[in-house]
């Protein structure tokens, strides 16, 4: 074991002193907030599995679905660090309570545009823009806020917990937005996302948590503030890695929302209930994903579990570019879901485990960029390669890129594992 290995495996002996699968649930308040996620989430993944959808019904284009996926992540690439700065200077409650309301309203407004039969791409497109800008501040918010919830000792198994709602909700929430599309129409998806986002605002309104102070930084400017997260990160190796690999992954490996639709209406021939059952699948891996690493949240983020997910992941995606067919394809997509969440949630709570509270904002904005925030150049590259090469062009380029950044990211980390050892070694004694 290298000495960062011992240091990170010390500092989660020290904040990890509970080894029970659901710890974070016995504070009050992430109980009610992970409750109210539960309900959200559903209601946003259905609004995922329709959004795609509609896009292929009033197009069916590839890459303008792909374009709309760069739009609606677009303003995450461009604002995520002045976004930081916002999370870390103001209440992080009443920012997501305004955040998650301006979400549902974006919701509320597709629902009425499809139920009148207004519906046309240009308006999916503005409205998916909206839901970028306001998701920009949101989610490093949520994500800064689970701390202040739970504390640093319950801080992985909240994360672990918050990754299994998301992924549970990835099983329940296409499933049923593809009984409800096929029932009643598009436009009840989004009605009922709309609404969900009741249950977690409720939550928020009602808890009590006391906020941790915030320094006071006198003098600085908004990118005097945005430089200093940068710095923090660039300085520090064991948040330097998991960004550095969550951002290439997230690039090349995680364009999901164009390869499953496309996969489900073009290659396999189904309707909407087919492709949310393959969406349910990838939720199901997912979801066990998240449950394994909250039974060993106790021993702490290891980097196998960082390295190991973006391999299975790479390699998953080249056998789902060469074996069709629905249920070899809901077999893939299933360990495909385990990948990706084993990489994410290990990538944030490495990242979180020794961040300093005053600079959590910046540097999970930072994550939100590289996870999220690179959504628009994989969602054009892959848009663009899919409709080329189709499928196998697709999944075949996305896993073969996902191990190439690996390997890449393996050599940098050895590398800088030599420098610091070395750096070491020659610092003068006494």
């Amino acid at each position: 074991m290298s000495q960062s290995d011992e240091a990170m495996a010390s500092d989660t002996r020290a904040v990890s002193v509970r080894h029970h699968p659901f710890s974070a649930l016995r504070h009050r308040s992430f109980l009610m907030y992970f409750s109210g996620q539960v309900v959200s989430l559903i209601g946003s993944w259905m609004q995922t599995m329709a959004q795609g959808w509609l896009v292929l019904e009033l197009t069916n284009s590839a890459f303008l679905l792909g374009l709309l996926q760069a739009v609606q992540f677009l303003p995450q690439l461009l604002l995520s660090l002045f976004a930081g700065v916002v999370v870390d200077r103001v209440d992080k409650r009443r920012l997501i309570i305004f955040t998650q309301s301006m979400l549902a309203l974006q919701a509320l407004v597709l629902a009425v545009l499809v139920w009148t039969g207004r519906a046309r791409y240009w308006h999916v497109l503005i409205l998916a823009l909206v839901y970028g800008l306001v998701n920009t501040i949101d989610t490093p918010g949520r994500q800064a806020f689970v701390v202040e919830m739970v504390g640093r000792e319950d801080l992985m198994n909240a994360i672990a917990l918050n990754s299994s709602a998301f992924n549970g909700a990835r099983i329940v929430g296409p499933a049923v937005a593809g009984l409800v599309i096929g029932a009643v129409g598009m436009g009840m998806a989004f009605f009922l996302n709309g609404v969900s986002f009741l249950a977690v605002i409720a939550a928020l309104v009602f808890m009590q948590v006391v906020q941790k102070a915030r320094p006071v930084t006198r003098g600085n400017t908004i990118l005097g503030d945005v430089a200093e997260g940068i710095q923090y990160i660039v300085r520090a190796p064991d948040v330097m890695l998991p960004m550095l690999l969550i951002g290439l992954v997230s690039l090349f490996g995680m364009n999901f929302n164009i390869w499953v639709p496309v996969l489900a209406k073009i290659v396999l021939h189904e309707q909407a209930t087919g492709y949310g059952f393959l969406m349910s699948f990838m939720g199901a891996g997912a979801l066990t994903g998240a449950l394994a690493l909250a039974s060993v949240s106790h021993r702490g983020p290891q980097r196998s579990y960082l390295f190991g997910g973006a391999a299975a992941l790479g390699a998953l995606e080249i056998l789902a570019a060469i074996l069709h067919g629905y249920w070899i394809s809901s077999i893939l997509l299933f360990w495909l879901g385990f990948s990706m969440i084993t990489i994410s949630a290990t990538a944030n709570s490495m990242i979180q485990m020794v961040v300093p509270d005053h600079l959590r904002g910046r540097v999970m904005a930072v994550y939100s960029l590289v996870f999220g925030g690179v959504t628009p150049l994989g969602a054009l590259l892959a848009g663009s390669v899919t409709s080329a090469w189709g499928i196998v062009g697709g999944f075949g380029v996305g896993g073969a890129t996902t191990l190439a950044s690996l390997a890449a990211v393996w050599v940098w980390y050895r590398k800088a594992m030599a420098r610091r050892s070395m750096e070491q070694n020659l610092k003068p004694v006494g």
